[in-house]
């Protein structure tokens, strides 16, 4: 682990960050992972396009529509809540109930039986209530931020967070395509022996293990947030802090004008993180219905990813506390339009919209066309833009936030982050649904990067 040195930071009740209260706090990064890397892009979302929905391009709507009705949920609620837990005081009673929303929406996710009789509601609304409870838990995390080091090291501490929640992604990947994924032909894992506990390949026993797996590990990896990270003091009772929690973001939201920068860049990241969220989660189906990846190739495909997302992450937090966080978010961005580009041109039979390639044949082995090589070299340079991408935004809302209301403006980061991303996915789900084609479907992301890279030319890094 990158070492981050916090013995200057403290607490705004005066304690100091140690430097196991900061390690326990990277860790929540790590435990959230899994429910990212396994559920929502490279096994249980092409598993369930491929498998549980009819057909392809009915399984990319229908988890368009579920990650937008998520999303509209989060958009709605989490900077209310925020500001209620920047009035009351603690944060980790909110991470600790929405945290059994994560753990019980993911292991619900074994029932998601192909043919079976209500699979296809059980995995969204599975799917949906994990990513709620996902999603809240980070917002009540990320804003202890301020807490642990000094603005200087911000970039370092976001960094290292995405590194290790990358890092833990991995190996949650491996473990998971090496024990319990098996390939349906051979009905063998990546390490080539039959899957543990009596997982039947047939019946894709290893893709939906996935779900309760994932809710396990975030269990037992979160606790140490719980133990060793200090909280703020409790200052008000629950009904005072609502009331007036409330009453401060409503001030907050009409006052935005006078924090016209802050929401600006609000603006500027509800528009491109939008864009990024939708392009994870519809990577591995687009490859799914494209080339007819199965969780198997998939799952290699996000190995790939994760590395150079680990890498990407640690670099970008160094950048970061060199340049600045919005260098690296323009830099990001504009990398991202390119490569967006570029795999919207490929298909089995062509690269670059008209160079003709030979597709694969059966028998021809993994990654065989070069069309899909193609593709795993764009989604690597993806996983490494993505990592820095997502430190330095954390960074920025960290560094430009009005002191004092860190969770407050964390959850308009998060209404920020979510309250289009109901719209994007839905758009996603729609032109797919009318088009019929799932290269229509993403293509409408390329216009998210874009305009969310030109607002934020006119951020200022600064805090309010």
């Amino acid at each position: 682990m990158t070492e981050i040195r916090a013995e200057s930071a403290s607490y705004n009740n005066g304690r100091r960050a140690s430097r196991s209260a900061v390690g326990a706090w990277l860790m929540f990064d790590w435990a959230a992972q899994p429910h990212f890397t396994l559920i929502t892009t490279f096994v249980f979302a092409p598993y369930f396009a491929a498998r549980v929905a009819e057909t392809p391009v009915a399984g990319q709507a229908l988890w368009g529509y579920a990650t937008a009705a998520a999303g509209l949920a989060i958009a709605l609620f989490s900077p209310v809540l925020g500001a209620i837990a920047d009035a009351g005081g603690p944060r980790k009673p909110w991470i600790a109930a929405f945290s059994l929303l994560l753990i019980a929406g993911a292991a619900s996710l074994w029932f998601a039986v192909p043919g079976a009789e209500a699979a296809v509601t059980i995995a969204l609304v599975g799917f949906a209530i994990a990513t709620i409870g996902a999603e809240f838990a980070t917002v009540f995390t990320n804003a202890m931020m301020s807490d642990l080091v000094d603005e200087s090291r911000l970039g370092r501490l976001s960094g290292t967070g995405w590194a290790i929640g990358y890092a833990g992604g991995l190996l949650s990947l491996v473990l998971v395509l090496g024990f319990l994924v098996a390939n349906p032909e051979s009905g063998r894992t990546l390490l080539g022996i039959a899957p543990i506990l009596g997982l039947d390949p047939a019946t894709f026993d290893g893709d939906r293990a996935s779900g309760p797996f994932t809710a396990l590990w975030y269990a037992v990896f979160v606790l140490p947030l719980f133990f060793l990270t200090p909280d703020n003091e409790r200052r008000l009772r629950l009904r005072l802090a609502s009331r007036v929690g409330i009453g401060k973001l409503r001030k907050t939201i009409f006052s935005l004008r006078r924090h016209s920068n802050v929401a600006l860049y609000l603006l500027s990241h509800m528009i491109y993180a939008d864009g990024l969220v939708a392009l994870f989660a519809f990577g591995g189906i687009y490859a799914a219905g494209t080339f007819g990846w199965t969780s198997f190739e998939l799952g290699l495909f996000g190995i790939l990813l994760t590395i150079t997302g680990t890498i990407g992450a640690v670099i970008g937090g160094r950048l970061d506390d060199r340049y600045g966080p919005k260098p690296v978010i323009a830099v990001a961005l504009l990398l991202l339009i390119l490569t967006s580009v570029a795999i919207l041109s490929i298909d089995p039979t062509h690269v670059g919209f008209v160079v003709e390639v030979a597709p694969a044949t059966e028998g021809d082995g993994l990654f065989a066309s070069a069309g899909e090589k193609v593709y795993l070299a764009l989604g690597a340079l993806i996983g490494a833009l993505a990592g820095p991408l997502q430190s330095a935004s954390r960074s920025l809302m960290a560094r430009i936030a009005p002191a004092g209301r860190a969770t407050e403006f964390f959850g308009l980061y998060a209404l920020s982050g979510k309250v289009t991303s109901f719209a994007g996915p839905l758009a996603v789900g729609a032109l797919t649904a009318i088009s019929a084609s799932q290269r229509v479907g993403i293509s409408v992301l390329v216009a998210f990067f874009a305009v969310g890279g030109g607002l934020l030319l006119g951020v200022r890094p600064e805090r309010a």
